[in-house]
């Protein structure tokens, strides 16, 4: 092994907590390190984690080429615009996805060179006293010594006993990366990942069907957004079953055949051609910690932080997946980038309460802060106002009407307690509430603000005005 090289920070995992904390380290004059061991396709390092390399961002790709399929065969015609049948090269397809992804994990390698931050490609173990080591990938090892040192392992898929992955059963990176359309597609799981990939392969031509184990459909969401999104991929032919535990899967000459009980208890089967597995994610801090490190996992494999991402252990941290809270990149980037400012000795702190949501779906679903059924549980008066999309007049002429806007305030104070929507782009208006909770603003507030017409974000102003009856576009 090579001399100890030391730094004043040291991150495991590039993934988006681990670079950013990394880069706003090294922005701030600290001498920093990050270690990571993926790879690309290609076989070679590939920086960014799971969200760039086979989540957020190659999903939104597929999203994106299978939407505009989509709508060639369900929305242009409403347009005007007529051609022949609409066919579908899906390597092509999974190319440009491939491009797009090896285009930022590039451009990670970047920053970091610009940054001067040194990159060390494998995998680190932190060890006693703010030690590092790092088995590199081509077999040599480094010791590293971090004045500090930040865990940014994220997350994997969680694989079912009677449900491992392979050729046909495949988790969200073989979702990413099949070569043609399946006739029929299963899914465990009518979460984020099971719906954002099932809509993927429906809008091109599969069959889906997804097994949900809870008897409410996205209990996260508000219930009133659950209904209408349940009710548009219905429409979509999404065929989404609630209640259902599956118990036993097997791989034949016809496909996978998945047993399962449904919503009743009566045993079901469905034979699937390929079954995606979309039940969550766990911690991947296994092999992360050697013996004698002080670092506490809890009985969920995440590490133990207080509400500063610090472990406990002098000059450890963790962020990202690895640590308590929702796995959401945007998460990790300002808890990666509030620890990097705290080892510099500023202020630092993520605020949980307004940390938005959304699932890329179509139509989008999105929000931030309470939902109607957690301000009843807590006791909490309130008012709501809402406005549909049908009544926007930008919604209308794109031809994109579903789905609604749901502004929720406190019945007294009339601060914005939360903000709900289900409709075209939704993943960038919820941003309106995030801002307006930040400062605490109220409905009042966001019903004065002028918003541009005609726009999407009228649904927006008026969903605030109808918190006090006085939309304008609609019967209050």
């Amino acid at each position: 092994m090579s001399e100890q090289q030391q730094f004043d920070v040291v991150v495991i995992g590039a993934g988006p907590a681990g670079y950013h904390a990394a880069i706003r380290a090294a922005q701030l004059g600290l001498k920093t390190a990050c270690i990571d061991a993926a790879l690309g396709k290609d076989g070679k390092p590939a920086l960014g984690g799971t969200c760039l390399r086979v989540g957020c961002i190659p999903s939104k790709a597929l999203l994106d080429s299978s939407r505009q399929f989509w709508n060639m065969g369900h929305i242009f015609d409403q347009h005007g615009i007529s051609f022949d049948k609409p066919a579908i090269d899906v390597k092509k397809m999974v190319a440009r996805k491939d491009g797009i992804v090896k285009q930022f994990t590039g451009g990670i390698a970047a920053l970091f060179k610009a940054n001067k931050i040194t990159a060390f490609y494998g995998f680190g173990q932190l060890q006693p006293g703010n030690i590092v080591k790092v088995k590199q990938h081509d077999g040599s090892e480094v010791e590293l010594k971090g004045t500090n040192v930040i865990l940014a392992a994220g997350s994997d898929s969680i694989e079912l006993p009677f449900a491992k992955f392979g050729e046909h059963i495949i988790d969200n990176v073989g979702a990413l990366d099949l070569e043609a359309v399946p006739k029929r597609l299963g899914v465990i799981g009518a979460g984020v990942i099971g719906l954002e990939l099932g809509s993927v392969w429906k809008r091109l031509g599969a069959e889906v069907t997804i097994l949900e184990g809870l008897p409410n459909f996205l209990a996260a969401a508000d219930g009133e957004v659950a209904k209408v999104a349940a009710r548009e991929f219905k429409k979509q032919g999404l065929d989404i079953k609630l209640g259902c535990k599956c118990t036993a899967t097997e791989v034949k000459k016809d496909g996978v055949h998945i047993r399962y009980t449904d919503d009743k208890g009566a045993a079901q089967e469905l034979v699937v051609d390929k079954l995606l597995v979309a039940v969550g994610r766990r911690a991947a801090t296994k092999g992360l910690l050697a013996d004698g490190t002080g670092v506490r996992i809890n009985d969920r494999g995440q590490i133990e932080v207080d509400a500063h991402c610090h472990t406990g252990v002098d000059g450890v941290w963790a962020v990202g997946d690895c640590v308590r809270g929702p796995m959401l990149a945007h998460k990790g980037f300002e808890e990666g980038i509030a620890v990097a400012e705290l080892i510099a000795g500023l202020p630092g702190h993520v605020n949980f309460d307004t940390i938005p949501w959304v699932i890329y779906t179509e139509p989008e679903i999105a929000w931030v802060g309470k939902t109607e059924e957690q301000l009843k549980a807590d006791g909490i008066p309130y008012k709501a106002g809402s406005f549909p999309f049908a009544a926007v007049g930008r919604a209308v002429a794109m031809a994109e009407p579903a789905g609604f806007v749901k502004v929720l305030a406190h019945a007294e104070t009339d601060t914005i307690l939360g903000m709900h929507l289900v409709g075209v782009n939704v993943s960038e208006l919820v941003h309106e509430g995030v801002l307006a909770m930040e400062f605490k603003g109220s409905a009042d507030d966001l019903a004065r603000i002028c918003h541009a017409h005609p726009s999407l974000s009228e649904a927006v102003h008026d969903a605030a005005m109808a918190v006090h009856k006085r939309a304008i576009h609609k019967a209050n």
